[in-house]
């Protein structure tokens, strides 16, 4: 009987982390309601690392896969990229990030963070954002570690549009519709025309 029960408890653990990745023992602890140490012993008999190791391991492999966009430019760290599906960032808050009266993160670095994930996502040596529909949903706070996820929706012919919801602690502060246009076929035309 135990051993079903662990074999459930490690099937949920790895839906939990394939959806959220970047889960702290401790939550999933919370999320599974079985102690931290049951979670590390689990993530070692499945040979899961810890989070530090999973984040650099994704961030290593997503740098290496950008294409329209440099890795300098990103706003925060990419830290997931399967071009034209989905990326994951991530992006702390620093007190130089938030308004002096207030405390609270300015608007333009979650915008940021959110338009230069999309552009990550795109196939395409050259791209860029055509339209954004935002909605700032929560405000952010100094400390904050932000979680973006970008996801192609659908392409029709150049035009890429592309879903954003930007996270805080698994609760959506941000979300963005882009439509981000690869300039490729339009930079090689013009190429042409001038030859």
């Amino acid at each position: 009987m135990t051993s079903s029960k662990k074999l459930i408890r490690h099937r949920s653990l790895k839906k939990l982390l394939k959806d959220n990745p970047f889960s702290t023992d401790e939550q999933l602890a919370k999320m599974l309601d079985v102690s931290v140490q049951t979670i590390r012993l689990d993530r070692v008999a499945l040979g899961i690392p810890e989070l530090r190791a999973r984040t650099r391991t994704m961030a290593e492999e997503a740098q290496t896969k950008l294409r329209a966009i440099d890795k300098k430019d990103i706003v925060g760290e990419l830290l997931d990229l399967e071009l034209n599906k989905i990326g994951i960032s991530t992006l702390k808050i620093t007190p130089d990030m938030v308004l002096e009266r207030t405390g609270i993160a300015r608007g333009y670095y979650m915008f940021a963070m959110a338009n230069t994930l999309a552009l990550a996502v795109v196939d395409a040596e050259y791209a860029l954002t055509a339209v954004g529909n935002v909605k700032y949903k929560l405000p952010v706070n100094a400390g904050a570690v932000l979680v973006a996820r970008a996801v192609v929706t659908h392409r029709r012919m150049d035009k890429y549009y592309i879903f954003v919801s930007v996270k805080n602690n698994n609760e959506e502060v941000f979300r963005a519709k882009f439509i981000i246009v690869s300039l490729d076929n339009r930079t090689k035309h013009e190429g042409e025309q001038e030859a």
